[in-house]
């Protein structure tokens, strides 16, 4: 890969590791998780559509209305609200280390929806390995702990949304400019949300770490890191883009333990381990690094 993209992908990886973190900030000062996830979205919404309406991306979205509702709600603006949820019972190490298993629940859903990508030989048995993580995680460092148990499985839940999403992007979005179906979907998200942030909003005014967090995840998280996703993908190709996936958790995890004091468990480190392992084994098990020529 060229320079330039490795530079993008470590301010990827690192964009979209901290989430979780500014969300533990936001839920933990008593904002509500809906309106954390509603801020985060209108805010990336605010930043976006602009810049999609100047770069004609917003072109030939008209008869697309159906699958982009699909992949607002699948990627957008139930996974959002369910972290947020999910982060009030859980720490954020732990809902990174989760949500690091999306792959495995790719590899899932394509046994269902997309037969032709259904993992076979080395890439089922990644699929179990990850799953036994996942299982190792609730199992042992979650059991017995019904709030902890509630708030795994609603990150469970929004990483088989995230799942969801490329499957629709797939089958329906593909051919578009991905900037006009991101843009439009954090639109038709802040207002679908905007009904729940209206009726719980803050009972007092967030303090400024909170509000920063805020403003963190919508302009830095989600507009920045999509911005610099789609970079990342024109400069060196959506599979080598892909690989962030296996860095994301990583920092999540540093920040948590070093800057909100978390603490990592024997469990949930080997529950990473072995997602990440099974995860890369399920979606090939193979990260090829070509020279690019510089156009």
């Amino acid at each position: 890969m060229s320079p330039r993209a490795w530079l993008l992908f470590a301010a990827v990886s690192v964009i979209w590791g901290v989430p979780y973190f500014f969300i533990k900030v936001a839920v933990d000062a008593d904002i509500p998780p809906a309106f954390v996830a509603w801020s985060r979205i209108a805010l990336g919404a605010a930043i976006l559509l602009p810049l999609a309406v100047h770069r004609g991306a917003l072109r030939g979205l008209g008869d697309r209305r159906r699958p982009i509702a699909l992949y607002a709600a699948t990627e957008i603006a139930v996974p959002f609200t369910l972290i947020a949820i999910g982060e009030q019972h859980v720490s954020s190490s732990l809902t990174a280390i989760l949500i690091a298993s999306m792959p495995l629940m790719v590899a899932v859903l394509s046994l269902r929806f997309a037969p032709e990508d259904r993992p076979r030989g080395l890439r089922l048995v990644g699929l179990f390995i990850g799953l036994g993580g996942v299982v190792a995680l609730l199992g042992i460092d979650v059991a017995g702990e019904s709030s902890e148990l509630l708030g795994a499985a609603l990150i469970l839940v929004a990483a088989v949304g995230y799942a969801t999403a490329p499957i629709v992007i797939k089958r329906s979005l593909a051919d578009l400019d991905p900037l006009g179906p991101v843009a439009v979907s954090l639109g038709v998200s802040a207002l679908v949300l905007l009904p729940a942030a209206i009726i719980a909003p803050p009972d007092a005014a967030p303090s400024l770490d909170a509000l920063g967090s805020i403003v963190a995840l919508g302009a830095i998280c989600t507009a920045g890191g999509l911005i610099l996703f789609f970079s990342l993908i024109a400069e060196a190709g959506p599979s080598r883009a892909s690989v962030i996936t296996y860095f994301n958790p990583l920092v999540a995890v540093v920040l948590g333990l070093f800057v909100l004091d978390e603490h990592l468990g024997a469990a949930s480190a080997v529950g990473l381990a072995l997602i990440l392992a099974g995860s890369w084994l399920a979606t090939g098990g193979k990260v090829r690094i070509r020279r690019r020529a510089v156009v």
